[in-house]
């Protein structure tokens, strides 16, 4: 199964603009820049498609872990934090997950364990593996 992204970019890096596009359409030609990455322009970048990507598989992952354990989640809700350094090169250092989920009866303890298996599977997770991922959790 592949899946595609696709970016188009205009002129110089500071005062240039781009488009970025998903095979499903959900994004097309939304608007990127430098502005939209490092300050406060109209559009995404980059970093917060990744944090969104991660967010979503890490999410998905967690409920499959709670269905092969017998547990039907009622809301499991994720938000990943990127740290872009941009001191030097820019560089992802890190992404900090935090999670809650309203799991009708599992204890603190196997959830911790069936979130500690979502985020080593989730396959976002393995591919950023060159980053710090941590993760919060709270069972609400």
């Amino acid at each position: 199964m592949d899946r595609t992204g696709s970016a188009v970019w205009h002129g110089k890096i500071m005062d240039g603009t781009g488009t970025i596009s998903t095979q499903s359409g959900t994004l097309k030609n939304t608007q990127y820049s430098f502005k939209t990455r490092f300050a406060d322009g109209v559009g995404t970048n980059p970093e917060e498609l990744i944090a969104a990507a991660h967010a979503g598989c890490f999410t998905m992952a967690l409920s499959g872990q709670l269905t092969e354990a017998g547990f039907t989640p009622d809301t499991i809700e994720t938000t990943a934090t990127l740290t872009l350094d941009v001191h030097g090169s820019p560089t992802i250092t890190k992404i900090h997950l935090t999670t809650k989920g309203k799991i009708p009866g599992i204890d603190k303890a196997k959830f911790d364990e069936l979130v500690h298996n979502a985020e080593i599977g989730c396959p976002v997770s393995k591919v950023l593996k060159a980053a710090t991922i941590t993760v919060d959790a709270t069972l609400v």
